[in-house]
């Protein structure tokens, strides 16, 4: 749409919702800036009626009718805009909704991600929702997305783009080239995959955004649809789980504190610590690497014992909060 028919378009709903009386045709052309354009009354014609079929299927209610005075009703139809049909209705949230909203608003980390998030709250707040995040979470999620893939295969997904990149393979350890139709970027065990169509392999595949070496380069448009009966989580889940490495920890966990540990854990015996009574536990990691910031979490309910390296990690974390 060029600027002068939306500028003109604009201008005429302003003036159909500031008037009760139903407004003319002839009217209208005469106080709706961009009409007077129009070089004569056929062109003006076309142009209204290309105007009132757009505002139809922008889902703008468009009333019809004729103005009654004290002769009966005028002679020709005109046209308004009821405001009791046009606005927004009332949004009640309640408060769990409002604060599920307001956590959903904070879960992105991506810059792309962030701005839509925030345009969501603008127009809750236009419309009366009250909506706090300034009020600390007692959840506070992330998702990361840090890997440099993320963004270029989110939009290559969006708009519909075959792409190709470098991808390092474990094992054997080599980099090949792949190029595929992406059709989602899911996230699977706190790793984040892109799934599409493998134009080489001609086949459904998934990669690792931590493996893509270097930029993500767009080649053109995709040409295989996503499939109707494939669910991209559970095709991760299935194809893309690598085996998964595990270590031990011994921990102490204080009596009836951290309940998310204890329930991970196997109880070897019970222990003091200082003064205070607890349980010396085992636990069994699934992610390694991110189990210093989850322990680390728990302040001092609880205490790595061993390895020594999960030990230093912790501490050093605890050593940043009370900074």
């Amino acid at each position: 749409m060029s600027i002068a028919r939306a500028e003109r378009l604009v201008n005429l709903v302003l003036c159909l919702l500031s008037t009760r009386q139903f407004l003319s045709a002839d009217r209208i052309r005469a106080i709706v800036p961009g009409y007077a354009d129009a070089p004569n009354t056929e062109a003006f014609s076309r142009m209204f009626e290309r105007d009132k079929t757009e505002l139809r299927e922008l889902g703008i209610p468009l009333e019809t009718g004729r103005n009654t005075g004290f002769d009966g009703f005028d002679p020709v139809d005109g046209y308004r805009i009821a405001r009791r049909d046009y606005e927004l209705g009332d949004i009640d949230l309640e408060p769990d909704e409002a604060a599920a909203v307001a956590l959903a608003a904070r879960l992105w980390d991506s810059p792309e991600l962030t701005g839509a998030a925030h345009g969501a709250i603008i127009k809750l707040r236009a419309a009366g929702v009250d909506v706090d995040q300034s009020s600390p979470a007692i959840v506070e999620p992330k998702v990361r997305t840090a890997e440099p893939s993320f963004s270029p295969l989110l939009a290559a997904v969006q708009e519909g783009k075959a792409v190709t990149f470098s991808y390092r393979r474990p094992t054997p350890a080599e980099l090949r080239t792949r190029t595929i139709e992406p059709w989602g970027v899911v996230s699977w065990r706190g790793r984040w995959y892109v799934v599409g169509h493998d134009r080489d392999r001609k086949a459904p595949r998934c990669f690792r955004l931590s493996r893509i070496v270097g930029d993500v380069r767009i080649i053109g448009r995709a040409e295989q649809p996503r499939p109707d009966d494939i669910n991209l989580l559970d095709f991760v889940a299935t194809t893309g789980n690598e085996p998964m490495h595990t270590a031990m920890a011994r921990v102490w966990v204080a009596e009836g504190k951290a309940a998310g540990v204890r329930r991970r854990a196997k109880v070897l015996g019970s222990r003091r610590i200082g003064h205070i009574q607890g349980d010396e536990v085992e636990l069994e990691l699934r992610f390694p690497e991110s189990a210093a910031s989850w322990l680390a979490g728990f302040g001092p309910d609880v205490l790595v014992l061993e390895p020594e390296v999960l030990r230093k990690s912790v501490y050093e974390r605890l050593l940043e909060a009370a900074k």
